[in-house]
């Protein structure tokens, strides 16, 4: 008895002496009856039929395996101190073993759906290359196993996840999926997240963007390439990627010009970025057609890495994946595919090792003298690394506009 007490604790998190953890059979039984109540009025509440409710949810099944689980009863993880090293070079995201396999790859795959993705294009107006290199990123070209039952996945999490709303409307929207006929619930197969298939879409967002672009009658992201190709386009059309404009360059800026103008609010024009001397590192004019249109500054570590001039293009890559880097790295596989470019010339440096408690110590630092620094987090977002820049400025300091160990003294 003892043993399986200490077993359920270590399961659940340490309960108290008075309120013992709830055993597996109670939580498997409230998750019936939740089930039976909540879940239905939702989905109810939502337009889900009744019986493709019972048919999807009469043999769903809890999965204990999964993360960030809070079982009733039990409390939520407390949040972790930083006591270890949250930030270094973003080199190792930009592996080059990696994105030399994935770009081989992508160049073969594009030559052999070529003509999927010339109608892609002149659907969509979306480059191939940019969709072959999410579909690279996302899932291996397909190849990736989804080992999942996507609908075992999107209730466990609705019902004892740290995100409980989030994953119940996903659950609901994934009951539409099934209604609309698509897609069988044995065959929604996905990630520990509930992402599905080779776009690697929730559920709501394949109600929103997957298409049928093989004509079959069905949207199968799983099994169908041109239909996998073409949702992936619609998404980022739908997001809006701005047809006949490149993601972005990669750019030197000069000595005298300060790096904390980034960020998408603070466009101008690339011909006056081009007068301020901003240039592309390859030596070669911007396009003639992008002097009148807006760009933006993106330094994602500052003057210590690669720097950029980017296109809105750029930001819908993000709404694909909210992170600077994820959407680098889809531009630079991208013109591997396309033109064989190769890695960014400038060096990602090393910046040494900083804790997110640190970080966040500078942004509350900044805060306080009057800085915008966007979400206070411990997160060195543009917001952060812009404020910082400015602030090195006012105090006499060359702008690097990135957090670093020898300014946790300066800044307080």
């Amino acid at each position: 008895m003892l043993r399986l007490a200490l077993a359920v604790s270590t399961a659940f998190g340490f309960a108290t002496m008075a309120e013992a953890a709830p055993s597996r059979a109670q939580v498997e039984a409230q998750f019936r009856q939740w089930i039976e109540t909540d879940l239905w009025q939702a989905a109810k509440d939502a337009g889900v039929g009744r019986d493709v409710f019972d048919k999807t949810l009469r043999s769903v099944q809890l999965n204990w395996e999964l993360p960030d689980l809070v079982p009733p009863g039990t409390a939520p993880p407390k949040e972790q101190t930083q006591s270890q090293a949250e930030f270094s070079s973003p080199a190792p995201y930009f592996d080059e073993k990696r994105l030399q396999g994935l770009a081989g790859t992508g160049k073969s795959l594009a030559s052999q759906h070529a003509s999927t993705l010339r109608r892609i294009e002149a659907t969509y107006g979306v480059p191939g290359s940019i969709v072959v290199s999410i579909w690279g990123r996302e899932s291996g070209y397909g190849r990736a196993k989804l080992p999942y039952s996507a609908i075992d996945v999107l209730t466990t999490k609705a019902f004892m996840s740290t995100r409980k709303p989030l994953f119940q409307q996903e659950l609901i929207s994934a009951l539409h999926m099934l209604e609309s006929g698509d897609v069988s619930a044995d065959k929604m197969m996905g990630s520990w997240a509930g992402a599905l298939g080779q776009p690697q879409f929730m559920p709501s967002s394949y109600l929103k963007y997957a298409v049928d672009f093989d004509g079959d009658g069905k949207r199968d992201i799983w099994n169908s390439v041109p239909d996998a190709l073409a949702s992936i386009a619609n998404y980022l059309v739908k997001s809006g990627w701005q047809k006949g404009r490149d993601w972005g360059y990669e750019i030197t800026i000069p000595a005298g010009v300060s790096c904390a103008q980034e960020g998408p609010d603070r466009a101008k024009a690339v011909s006056a970025w081009a007068a301020d001397g901003l240039s592309r590192i390859t030596g070669k004019a911007f396009p003639r057609g992008e002097n009148s249109l807006p760009a933006m500054m993106l330094v994602p570590a500052g003057t210590h890495g690669p720097e950029f001039l980017v296109t809105p293009n750029f930001y819908v890559l993000k709404e694909y994946n909210n992170s600077d880097l994820y959407a680098l790295f889809i531009g630079n596989l991208s013109d591997r595919i396309a033109n064989g470019g190769g890695a960014f010339r400038a060096p990602w440096d090393n910046i040494g090792k900083m804790l997110r408690s640190d970080v966040l110590a500078m942004q509350q630092a900044l805060v306080a003298q009057g800085y915008d620094v966007g979400k206070v987090d411990g997160l060195p977002g543009f917001k952060t690394r812009r404020s910082l820049g400015e602030w090195q400025v006012k105090n006499g300091l060359q702008p690097t506009c990135y957090p670093s160990a020898d300014l946790k003294t300066k800044l307080r």
